[in-house]
């Protein structure tokens, strides 16, 4: 693939993307979206809890498109406030991952198999509720069958059309940055700043600064040469 082909890939995902909420219930259709940044937000969270020494006990995922993770965390202030921000980063790191990826269509597939996978392998482990267990079912499975039995290049598109998701979704939800409470808890920001300092929508700034930094290198490496596909 080449440099172009790479920016049309890249271009077509966004005019897809953004025809869904213009065409006629095209916001239907794009609903699972919505879900797959919720669950790129919440098991970032889970995630996050594990690297700083925690615990991971559940994820829930309600039909508005909200998610709750319930975690065992150290009596530290630093995990505290990495588990949140590992929330918010969630989506942006997952999309930078999915575009460096894409670069191969080896890579794109094992990406693909590797993330439906792991999917599928937390649903036993983490993910609580019918509606939680539907979509993480159905979206681990669709990956692993289009990562072994699709085209090479079928699995970059899906790759990039997801990474665009998750990037589109950093920007659509971005005024969570700035918001002190999600209905009667604190937001994560406002959990960031009572864990350490400065106000929550300082963190909010910084959040977001560091996702768009994330979203515009991983963007850039697809866009770069070396791209192939077969």
């Amino acid at each position: 693939m080449t440099s172009r082909k790479a920016h049309q890939i890249l271009l077509g995902s966004v005019l897809v993307t953004l025809t869904l909420y213009v065409v006629p219930y095209g916001r239907y259709v794009a609903y699972p979206l919505v879900l797959l940044s919720t669950y790129a937000h919440e098991m970032g969270h889970g995630l996050t809890a594990l690297v700083v020494g925690g615990s991971f006990e559940s994820f829930q995922m309600a039909p508005d498109g909200s998610g709750l993770a319930r975690l065992g965390l150290p009596d530290s202030r630093f995990a505290r406030a990495a588990t949140s921000a590992g929330g918010l980063l969630g989506p942006a790191v997952l999309a930078f991952l999915f575009f460096v990826l894409a670069r191969r269509p080896r890579w794109a597939r094992a990406a693909l198999v590797s993330f439906g996978v792991a999917s599928v392998l937390a649903l036993p482990l983490v993910v609580r509720g019918w509606f939680g267990w539907g979509f993480v079912a159905v979206l681990g499975i669709g990956c692993t069958w289009i990562g072994t039995k699709a085209a090479p290049k079928v699995a970059q598109w899906v790759l990039v059309f997801m990474a665009v998701q998750l990037s589109l979704s950093v920007f659509s939800r971005s005024d969570y940055l700035f918001t002190e409470s999600a209905g009667a808890a604190p937001s994560d920001v406002a959990q960031m700043a009572s864990a350490l300092f400065l106000p929550y929508w300082l963190w909010g700034v910084l959040v977001g600064a560091i996702s768009v930094l994330v979203l515009v290198s991983g963007a850039r490496m697809f866009l770069g040469r070396g791209v192939t596909a077969s």
